[in-house]
């Protein structure tokens, strides 16, 4: 029987979680770095040299891509390989209007999905409803954003969040997201023109109020295009659609750039969350709190929310590490939103993200951020040490 016992200040947890709040608001300074197109991060508009080659060594034409090849999924032509991700920029590609039309990749679970649990698996949650968020999103949870991504079905997307950079103290440009966001898995390869829009649709606007919204109301930060990304090599080997085997593995980091400007990740948002590889045993912790912009009914995808909740184990496989699991109505679009509880510190970090849920909506499920999670991480972080 699941603990009754008080939340460990359910609501301390979310003050703590107010997540911003050392920056300037997008209106103050966003301005002052706004460059000349020429030094955006696709250079002069076209594709750099480095991704062009990547590109030709698959038999891809540079600026065929640039033109609409992109759009091919032939097998010979999506790239898988860890070692292959390119995401070249497309200058003006995700316009506010397809990034409202992007759908979600839900990943949901029929009941006898979780044939393989052992006796691990707590007792199913109850639901927690997911609250919205408190506006404006740059105000308290300007770390958390919106991953858009093109599929073979079109666009869609996740949510992610700003994580700090060992190597890059104060200037991280590293998103923490779901394995599924950036990977189909072990039938698929790497998706295509990977962003991540921080604080998306800032003051909390309805799809009416958003007809004649500014850019900046939609993209207060602006778009941040990955260079890089990373997940686990059992997301990619044995990733399913419903999660799989892989889901106790469904974790990525994207490193970013900004479409327009200079100004790291970081620095742009004003705060950043640590992860944390070490977090306590399930028992040990009094909250978890889930926040991300759930897209699929009764949602609309415009709205950050948030849940707070005890959590539990789910076991998916007795081959596979045991999950984290909360009860929340969030759909799908919350899929790679961060998951914080307090550190030894007192402070949030980042535990976990969403991975998948049930087709009924009552729970979410996220990995255990352990040592392959950090390896991923690690790597990361060298790869662009000091950049």
């Amino acid at each position: 029987m699941r603990s009754i016992r008080p939340l460990l200040a359910a609501t301390g947890l979310v003050a703590a979680l107010a997540l911003s709040a050392t920056a300037c608001g997008p209106s103050e300074d966003e301005a002052a770095d706004k460059p000349a197109a020429a030094e955006s991060a696709s250079g002069s508009g076209g594709i750099p040299g480095d991704l062009a080659k990547t590109l030709k060594k698959h038999g891809v034409d540079p600026e065929k891509w640039k033109n609409g090849e992109w759009k091919n999924w032939d097998k010979d032509k999506w790239l898988r390989e860890a070692k292959d991700f390119v995401n070249p920029v497309i200058d003006g590609l995700w316009k506010p209007e397809r990034m409202k039309s992007a759908k979600d990749p839900a990943k949901t679970m029929a009941a006898g999905d979780l044939s393989g649990d052992q006796g691990v698996t707590d007792p199913e949650p109850a639901p927690v409803k997911a609250r919205p968020e408190d506006l404006p999103y740059h105000d308290h949870a300007a770390p958390v954003g919106k991953v858009f991504f093109d599929s073979p079905e079109g666009s869609m997307v996740c949510s992610g969040t700003v994580v700090k950079d060992p190597k890059n103290p104060g200037r991280s440009n590293l998103v923490w997201t779901a394995g599924h966001c950036v990977h189909a898995g072990a039938k698929g390869g790497w998706y295509r023109n990977i962003v991540f829009v921080p604080a998306y649709n800032d003051k909390g606007k309805s799809a009416a109020a958003l007809e004649n919204a500014r850019p900046e109301e939609i993209a207060p930060y602006g778009a941040f295009w990955a260079d890089w990304a990373t997940s686990s090599g059992e997301w990619i080997t044995r990733g399913g659609p419903t999660g799989g085997e892989g889901a106790p593995y469904d974790y990525a980091v994207l490193h970013v750039k900004p479409e327009n400007g200079t100004k790291s990740l970081e620095e742009t948002v004003g705060n950043a969350l640590p992860v944390n590889f070490d977090a306590p045993e399930i028992s040990q912790i009094s909250a978890m709190g889930a926040w991300g912009y759930p897209a699929a009914a009764p949602f609309d995808g415009l709205i950050m929310h948030k849940c707070v909740d005890r959590p539990g184990r789910l076991s998916i496989s007795p081959s596979t590490p045991t999950m984290y699991r909360i009860g929340c109505t969030m759909t799908g679009g919350s899929s790679g939103g961060g998951w914080f509880s307090e550190g030894a510190d007192g402070k949030p970090a980042l535990v976990s993200n969403t991975s998948i849920g049930p087709v009924t909506s009552g729970w979410l499920a996220g990995p255990h951020l352990g040592r392959g999670a950090q390896e991923i991480f690690t790597m990361m972080s060298d790869k662009f040490a000091g950049q």
